[in-house]
């Protein structure tokens, strides 16, 4: 995920305001080492006494927490070069009729390329019985980058691409995949299932 630079309409910069923008970084910068890898934000009432307190709309404060949220999807995602081999997986993972499989890994000079298939039994047609298939978030231990790349599917099906960085290595017995549900902002209904695939 990447945003277009903002266009700003003037180069003007009140100076007095840098010790305070200062002052954001820092905070900002504790609260991603308090809260490490997972993703904190404040409950709504006391999000409304924040804009109570400092004169704030509530709209504003949430757009804030999510936005910090995102830093992770907002690095440069490595493109993979040079193809090398391919590594046979075939994995799986079962639970409540649904399975996840890891195939195979595309292995490549500065990434790999991992797939994750889901497969289900279609319910019959409307019935609140259907699967409604997740994008899942991928992550292996503080080494690796794992960014999901493009996810897509068909009924009954659905295949999602994650590149990971640096590569692994072509051996990758004992190597833990933790695979989770995106929580808020970007599912409000999170159930915070997760699921691991161990290699080898």
């Amino acid at each position: 995920m990447s945003f277009e630079p903002i266009e700003r309409t003037n180069s003007y910069y009140n100076e007095s305001l840098l010790s305070i923008d200062k002052k954001i970084c820092n905070l900002l910068n504790q609260r991603k080492v308090v809260q490490g890898k997972n993703i904190f934000f404040p409950p709504d009432e006391v999000v409304s006494c924040f804009a109570e307190e400092y004169d704030l709309q509530e709209e504003y404060l949430q757009s804030i927490f999510t936005t910090m949220a995102m830093e992770a999807s907002l690095k440069p995602m490595v493109v993979p070069v040079e193809f090398k081999k391919y590594v046979p997986v075939l994995k799986m993972y079962e639970n409540n009729g649904v399975i996840y499989t890891v195939t195979f890994i595309r292995q490549y000079a500065n990434a790999s390329v991992l797939y994750l298939d889901t497969d289900w039994e279609e319910a019959k047609e409307n019935s609140e019985d259907n699967y409604n298939p997740d994008l899942f978030e991928l992550s292996i231990n503080d080494i690796y980058d794992c960014r999901s790349e493009v996810g897509g599917g068909t009924t009954g099906h659905m295949s999602q691409n994650y590149i990971i960085s640096p590569s692994l290595p072509d051996d990758v017995s004992g190597i833990e995949l933790i695979f989770k549900e995106p929580g808020r902002p970007f599912k409000v209904n999170s159930t915070g299932f997760e699921f691991t695939i161990k290699l080898g």
